[in-house]
């Protein structure tokens, strides 16, 4: 069996005393946070901000300490209906970082972006793992503030 590994990161501002979470709508329909594949030779968190520069154009970010979270998941790299394509396991490493910038300049992976109060981006994310971990980052912040 085919093995990825990715790593990402569940990106957020504060403002007016409120956390906003960054969430990315991806050309395949779904809404998720900026992640990517770990190139040969790259530390996670370099991926993390190659990623995310990448898909976002936001450079000032800051990793908070603490969290990292990973999440599995099995996929097949081709919908073709003829022939089924084997399954890929994927690891996917998350990391929580801070950023001042609001401005966002999406990349050709993606449709579009917002940024969300919890309430509102636990609603708008599409799977139940990335749920999950928007849920802990949130919950991490509220106990580290």
């Amino acid at each position: 069996m085919e093995k990825e590994k990715s790593a990402g990161a569940v990106v957020f501002r504060k403002e007016d005393s409120k956390f906003y979470y960054l969430l990315l709508h991806y050309q395949s329909g779904h809404w998720d946070f900026p992640k990517g594949h770990i190139e040969k030779g790259e530390e996670e968190k370099e991926t993390v901000k190659r990623e995310i520069k990448e898909e976002t154009g936001i450079e000032d970010i800051e990793f908070i300490p603490g969290f990292r979270e990973r999440i599995t998941y099995f996929f097949r790299k081709s919908y073709d209906k003829n022939k089924k394509s084997p399954l890929v396991f994927k690891e996917v490493l998350f990391y929580l970082v801070k950023t001042k910038t609001k401005q966002v300049r999406i990349s050709y992976e993606h449709t579009g972006y917002k940024w969300l109060p919890y309430n509102k981006a636990i609603k708008q994310i599409t799977f139940k793992n990335a749920k999950e971990i928007l849920e802990k980052a949130n919950n991490y912040l509220l106990s580290i503030q």
